[in-house]
């Protein structure tokens, strides 16, 4: 999703070094700018038969989530940033919560509406946040996951702050939002009461799944293109494609985690789930859903989904 609206860029390279420049510039401000609209290109996660069936799903349980009384939260970063979230509490009094993470160009309550309202079913306190960039949250270049393991790091410490470290938090995320809690599952100061994660359609770096849509759609190799674009995203927003990956962060966490990705996904594709969770030293667990494209897992097979989260949830955080 994140590269149908710039790719075409790439058709700009040729052997010339200027061509390959101004090929990898437009791509860079095309994609790790802020985006204020939702940059998605259905066609990733379902055709439009497939798409009018999910929303008999998504759409009563955003309807439902956003007509409740959410508290907005706002936080600063370790950088300087307003970082914004929605806090809904589950009905009767808990000590579970569910950190939420979106995916690019989208938000918490549009990305992850239908599984907070699964998770409150199952008890659960819910916090939807905006990533940097994102959303109500400040910032002027997406982080890939790079940049926001920080701020989920930061989330889960306000938790604690909060509650007085009395909430068994589960971190869970898709797509962009999946790599995010998968590559803070490994960092310094994440709280202690993270007990559990559910990465559903991970990348494994921002650098993985850029060069692979580039060979996929316009049969181009990453380099030079996606080497001029590393170097530009360096200095520009201050972090590289290749600075960190979830493969770094499986190898050294000690959290359980859930790994879900549909085995039609051919935008991030599947290999990387099975990647992740091959190189997870952790207690793991993988799901792979017939028949979902990119970020449909849950949409295709809600059931299947479910019962798997809550069976990995009730055996690691009770």
């Amino acid at each position: 999703m994140m590269l149908k609206m710039f790719i075409g860029a790439a058709a700009l390279v040729g052997g010339a070094a200027a061509a390959c420049t101004a090929g990898a510039l437009k791509l860079f401000n095309q994609v790790i700018p802020r985006q204020d609209q939702l940059r998605v290109n259905i066609s990733e996660m379902a055709d439009m038969e497939k798409w009018e069936e999910y929303k008999k799903f998504i759409t009563p349980n955003r309807e439902w989530l956003t007509s409740q009384k959410l508290e907005h939260i706002a936080i600063i970063s370790h950088d300087g940033l307003e970082l914004h979230a929605d806090y809904f509490p589950a009905e009767k009094q808990s000590d579970k919560l569910v950190i939420c993470n979106h995916g690019y160009t989208g938000c918490g309550l549009r990305d992850c509406s239908s599984i907070a309202v699964y998770f409150h079913k199952l008890g659960f306190d819910c916090l939807l946040v905006d990533h940097r960039a994102h959303g109500k949250s400040g910032g002027d270049y997406i982080g890939f996951g790079i940049l926001d393991r920080f701020d989920c790091r930061s989330w889960t410490n306000y938790i604690d702050s909060r509650f007085d470290c009395k909430k068994k938090i589960v971190l869970y995320g898709v797509s962009m939002g999946a790599s995010t809690v998968l590559m803070a599952s490994a960092i310094s100061g994440l709280s202690e009461n993270v007990k559990a994660i559910i990465a559903d359609c991970a990348f494994t770096s921002p650098y993985d799944v850029f060069s692979h849509i580039l060979k996929r759609d316009y049969h181009l190799p990453a380099f030079p293109v996606m080497n001029i674009n590393d170097a530009l995203c360096r200095q520009k927003a201050g972090y590289g494609f290749r600075d960190y990956s979830t493969l770094d962060a499986v190898k050294l966490t000690k959290l359980p985690i859930l790994f879900i990705h549909g085995k039609e996904d051919n935008f991030v594709p599947t290999w990387m789930s099975i990647s992740n969770y091959e190189q997870c030293v952790s207690e793991k667990k993988l799901l792979l859903i017939e028949n979902a494209a990119h970020g449909a897992a849950y949409y295709e097979s809600p059931k299947l989904y479910e019962e798997t989260v809550k069976s990995f949830i009730e055996k690691h955080v009770g």
